[in-house]
């Protein structure tokens, strides 16, 4: 098989899902990505008390961690052999609060657009039902050596 290196940023994501793997963050919060097309990823998880903060509800990072993934495999998704990127700022907004209760969510990220230096993306984390519980925006640089 290639070096990854040598592989688009898509098919660097396909293989993955191939062979079964996932993001390291993913095993810390027990979420996974689980759809990946060119611009787009599909992240799902479950928040469970884990992941709480001192007011009893899911701290905002859980979702702030999802939507920044989506964003990031999403320009990854876009990214030409040797590229790589960097998150340079994410802005997250907060619709509804997360509880156990939840249940299974699910985070979409796509790409606005991208250029030679900076990629923009967004993405919307949802329940099961389709509602919004927080979105995001996020400026990526490229990296290239």
């Amino acid at each position: 098989m290639s070096d990854s290196a040598d592989l688009s940023g898509l098919d660097q994501l396909r293989a993955m899902l191939a062979h079964g793997n996932q993001p390291p963050i993913g095993r810390t919060l027990d979420f996974a990505l689980v759809e990946v097309a060119e611009g787009r990823a599909v992240f799902e998880g479950e928040p469970d008390g884990r992941t709480y903060n001192p007011l009893g509800t899911v701290h905002g990072g859980y979702a702030a961690t999802l939507l920044d993934s989506a964003c990031g495999i999403a320009t990854h998704s876009r990214l030409a052999p040797g590229q790589s990127y960097t998150t340079l700022e994410l802005k997250v907004a907060y619709h509804r609060a997360m509880t156990a209760r939840t249940g299974r969510v699910r985070a979409e990220g796509t790409v606005i657009s991208i250029g030679r230096r900076v990629a923009f993306a967004e993405a919307k984390l949802t329940d099961a039902n389709g509602r919004l519980l927080a979105s995001a925006t996020s400026t990526l640089l490229v990296i290239t050596p």
